[in-house]
């Protein structure tokens, strides 16, 4: 997941991006040996993977109504849902000095940069756009911390940008400096996060590739969310200004190209070491052709 190198325009071209240079997920590291052993787990995503690609649901009795259309005089009435709750937060910029992170265990360290003249290989097949599609709306309709913090969401906008910068959505392609896949995660941080959130996701297994990158943005949503901004989990633009260190949403991406530690330290401000990246990436949540797939 992380990779200290640069990335992908904002405005690449999907012939350009097949063969752009990758960077790995803020889980690039060290090795699965040098991890610590499992910890206890207090949260999980609460749905696990499937073996087959599902098709969006037709809409159900209830959604039809909804939409306008009269209730079936045997239905019984739907019950109100409760709202969500809303941060009571005012301040919408993080904090001058971060608190102590709540989350104590940490992913792997970033690993050295690749040569620049290192080609990337591929191995075995690659999915297709509708299968990287299905597996990207399925990690992004996930809740990652059921207990702790239900309300942290992953957009589907930012998971499908994340994956176009990081892999031009090639599946099966292996970097470097050892990123895989989709996602570009690094197997040690494929293994702390399967001990953290107790689950198996192999990481050359695109779903589960999908599941580890929106996992990682999760966790460093949490992570830097408790730090800067007291609990306040919102991935929205609309809280960023045109400082990159304004908002949970650009420090959660600058952490997964170049390592939560780069972004979030105790006692010190927000930092984005890597606003080409994050620029990048910002932009591809709105301008990317993937999001038409």
């Amino acid at each position: 997941m992380i990779r200290r190198t640069g990335r992908l325009g904002a405005a690449v071209l999907a012939g350009f991006l097949m063969a752009s240079a990758l960077v790995g997920c803020a889980a690039k590291g060290e090795t699965p040996q040098d991890l610590a052993a499992p910890v206890a787990v207090t949260d999980a995503p609460t749905d696990t993977p499937s073996d087959e690609v599902t098709e969006e649901p037709s809409p159900s009795p209830s959604a039809v109504e909804s939409m306008g259309a009269a209730p079936s005089p045997s239905a019984p009435p739907t019950p109100t849902k409760k709202p969500t709750r809303k941060p009571t937060r005012t301040a919408t910029k993080p904090l001058a000095v971060a608190k102590p992170p709540t989350e104590t265990q940490v992913p792997p360290a970033p690993p050295k940069p690749a040569p620049s003249s290192c080609k990337p290989s591929y191995k075995g097949t690659q999915a297709t756009r509708a299968e990287v599609k299905a597996a990207l709306t399925d990690a992004a309709g996930r809740t990652y911390w059921p207990s702790s913090a239900p309300d942290i969401t992953i957009p589907l906008n930012l998971l499908k940008a994340t994956a176009w910068q990081e892999s031009g959505w090639q599946s099966n392609i292996y970097a470097c400096d050892g990123g895989v896949g989709l996602m570009q995660v690094m197997p040690g941080t494929a293994t702390w996060m399967n001990q953290r959130f107790d689950q198996g996701y192999e990481i050359d297994a695109y779903r589960d590739n999908a599941y580890l990158g929106a996992t990682y943005l999760a966790w460093a949503t949490k992570y830097i969310g408790d730090m800067y901004f007291e609990s306040d989990f919102r991935l929205d633009p609309a809280l960023c200004t045109s400082e990159l260190n304004s908002c949970l949403l650009n420090a959660v991406i600058a952490a997964y190209n170049f390592g939560h530690g780069a972004v979030a330290q105790e006692g010190k401000p927000l930092a984005i070491p890597n606003p080409s990246y994050v620029r990048n990436v910002r932009a591809l949540m709105s301008e990317c052709v993937c999001l038409d797939y």
